[in-house]
């Protein structure tokens, strides 16, 4: 596998993300136009691994990132090439850097529009549809149906108590990436009989706060989940990720939050959304990188 290609007149070097400068991965997102803070960006690395695309004076020109999720498993993300590249088969080249390390895994990853065809053409398949809601919460939620359990805030040495949930809904264990997510987030648990049967975090993120994950196995469970961070931004920003059409995206949208753009989930190995009728089940994603 080359560690090097030539495109025109750049020729770009696979550098390890980690090894460059936090605000040269921030001016590469913006630079397309993604929401992405330096924080964010410093979140991501320590979550994941990835690769960026670098000329000889260390401009950054593109960047892939994934996600292992256990040793068979990693969610692929945040892979960006510079405007001035990306007609030059850059993206396919820092995708070729992270099938090499990603070695036999099953990978899934959320596109968007413009990587589609790149993405199809490298034998992923498509699954879903990812709907990103988000905008000014409404300064008065609707009106819910009567709740089903209890809810109560989790505290970040408590996490453990949602992870086998989690592993549930998302069909593998990511419990290093939700203890990450937990040391900035505020986290709610429903249960009933005492025991956890859906969860959500919020945290910042971008221009203002994103709720996710939200772990349910109804849309009435999922719109209490989402609704109990929500109800404390309201006249904020935040943005909720889902692949929901029924009562739960109607419930966003009569929060005021509105459809700003579609990604689609795809596969490569083995199937990755695998929802089954009454079990715990992503109504809202920790993020189209880490899904």
């Amino acid at each position: 596998m080359q560690k090097s290609v030539r495109l025109k007149s750049f020729e770009l070097v696979a550098q390890d993300i980690q090894s460059v400068d936090v605000s040269l991965l921030h001016a590469l997102s913006t630079g397309v136009g993604w929401p992405h803070r330096l924080n964010d960006w410093e979140f991501l690395r320590r979550a994941g691994r990835g690769i960026v695309a670098v000329d000889g004076i260390g401009r950054v020109f593109g960047s892939a990132m994934w996600f292992p999720h256990g040793d068979d498993f990693a969610t692929i993300g945040l892979v960006i090439t510079s405007p001035r590249t990306q007609a030059e088969g850059n993206g396919r080249w820092l995708m070729q850097q992270v099938f090499e390390q990603c070695g036999d895994r099953n990978l899934a990853l959320n596109s968007t529009d413009a990587a589609y065809k790149l993405y199809l053409s490298l034998g992923f398949t498509k699954e879903a549809t990812v709907y990103q809601y988000q905008g000014e919460v409404a300064p008065a939620l609707p009106a819910l149906p009567a709740l089903n359990g209890e809810l109560s805030a989790l505290s970040i040495d408590r996490i453990e108590e949602i992870t086998a949930l989690d592993t549930s809904a998302f069909g593998t264990s990511r419990a290093q990436l939700l203890a990450l997510l937990a040391e900035g987030a505020a986290i709610c648990v429903l249960r009933r009989g005492g025991e956890p049967v859906g969860y959500s975090m919020c945290r910042e993120f971008g221009r203002g706060h994103v709720v996710g994950p939200i772990v349910a196995s109804n849309d009435h469970d999922a719109m209490h989940l989402a609704a109990v961070h929500l109800k404390d931004l309201a006249g904020q920003f935040a943005r909720v990720d889902t692949r929901e059409k029924g009562p739960f995206a109607d419930f966003l949208q009569q929060s005021r939050l509105a459809i700003s753009e579609t990604v689609t989930t795809m596969s490569k190995g083995r199937r990755f959304l695998n929802r089954q009728a009454n079990k715990p089940a992503a109504y809202g994603l920790a993020g189209h990188a880490l899904s």
